[in-house]
């Protein structure tokens, strides 16, 4: 069974129909108006720009901070120092039973 509902967003002055999951409901509601917050604080400081260029640096400035985010989650470099410090360990204790 598909559990969908519609919900209106408003966001910037603008409204968004959607058709969502239940489940899901929160969450869009709080992205929306975290977008919204935004919106608001960039008319505040440029009130002569039009809707779309807010939005637009709106996008950009969440578009950063999830590129800055998934930067802060790369577990690679930890990933390959935990590696080599195996392979240290490893190759010590191979000595260490052979001796």
């Amino acid at each position: 069974m598909n559990d969908k509902i519609k919900i209106n967003l408003q966001m910037g002055e603008i409204s968004y129909p959607l058709t969502i999951d239940r489940d899901r409901e929160e969450i869009i509601r709080e992205a929306a108006k975290q977008v919204d917050i935004r919106v608001n604080a960039y008319r505040g400081f440029y009130k002569d720009v039009t809707n779309e260029v807010i939005l637009g640096m709106v996008a950009f400035q969440f578009a950063l901070e999830s590129l800055e985010l998934e930067k802060l989650n790369d577990t690679a470099p930890y990933t390959h120092k935990i590696k080599e410090l195996t392979d240290v360990l490893e190759t010590y204790f191979k000595e260490q039973r052979q001796a």
